[in-house]
């Protein structure tokens, strides 16, 4: 299908399965804004998405789309995308930390904080990777709890624990390992 040509600040969306479920692409121009699950934590309406798409044609769906399904068949460790994240400063900044977090590890939100040089700011980091709106792609589900506790994923802690067993990433204290959903 070729490239749907959208106005300057227009959105469009599409959905792609995954073995997390749907995930919902949102696209401002030729710039991924947002991945979303169902059920999602801080999911906007879906209003705010734009049209919908019958299938992830143009860009930036369909190499969105190829680098998900790499990922998911263990053939991709980080994603090379066009994004357009928007968010407040501080914000911005954790999203960009999270993209430094190496597949198959994890970090807890105090050593975020302090990667960013805010090692008080702990709690302000979670609100902040809480906010991802570009989950996956950008890995706040590699951040952990300073115990090892898998908190404070917005998909769900089942798929956080998926997305970690994926990467082969579970610290040593987390739950048993389930598949992908």
């Amino acid at each position: 299908m070729p490239a749907v040509p959208r106005a300057p600040g227009r959105r469009a969306h599409t959905v792609v399965d995954s073995p997390c479920g749907p995930l919902t692409l949102v696209a401002e121009e030729e710039h991924l804004i947002g991945l979303y699950m169902e059920a999602q934590r801080h999911r906007p309406d879906e209003s705010a998405f734009g049209e919908r798409l019958p299938e992830p044609a143009g860009p930036p769906f369909a190499e969105t789309a190829r680098q998900l399904e790499e990922y998911f068949a263990g053939r991709r460790e980080s994603f090379d995308l066009p994004l357009r994240l928007h968010g407040t400063p501080f914000q911005r900044r954790v999203w960009a930390a999270l993209r430094e977090i190496p597949h198959g590890q994890t970090w807890t939100y105090g050593r975020l904080a302090g990667h960013i040089g805010r090692p008080t700011a702990s709690r302000a980091v979670g609100l902040a990777n809480g906010k991802n709106p570009v989950g996956v792609i950008v890995p706040c589900h590699r951040v952990i709890g300073a115990d090892g506790a898998l908190t404070g994923y917005g998909g769900g802690v089942e798929r956080k624990r998926a997305l970690l067993e994926h990467e082969r990433a579970l610290p040593a204290a987390g739950a048993m390992p389930l598949p992908l959903l």
